[in-house]
């Protein structure tokens, strides 16, 4: 799948829970093996949403750190059944 066809949010204005349930979201209007890439901000956020979303049985393939190092993007493979 290539970029254009990538899902997108940003969640950088987002706190903890809301960056876990905006993701969720996201990820609830795509279709089974779609990706989602994910731009949030801080550490928190960032261990918090990867750990819930691999609880949940999807795939975060990458994990970028942008040059600002508190700007995060995740890649995520939506699980077959989630």
């Amino acid at each position: 799948m290539s970029d254009i066809d990538m899902t997108e949010i940003d969640i950088t204005n987002e706190v903890c829970p809301m960056t876990f349930v905006r993701t969720r979201l996201a990820l609830d209007r795509l279709s089974a093996g779609a990706r989602l890439r994910v731009r949030l901000r801080g550490s928190t956020p960032l261990e918090n949403v990867s750990r819930s979303l691999k609880l949940l049985g999807h795939t975060v393939e990458e994990m970028h750190t942008e040059p600002d190092g508190v700007t995060h993007r995740l890649t995520v493979l939506k699980a077959s059944a989630a």
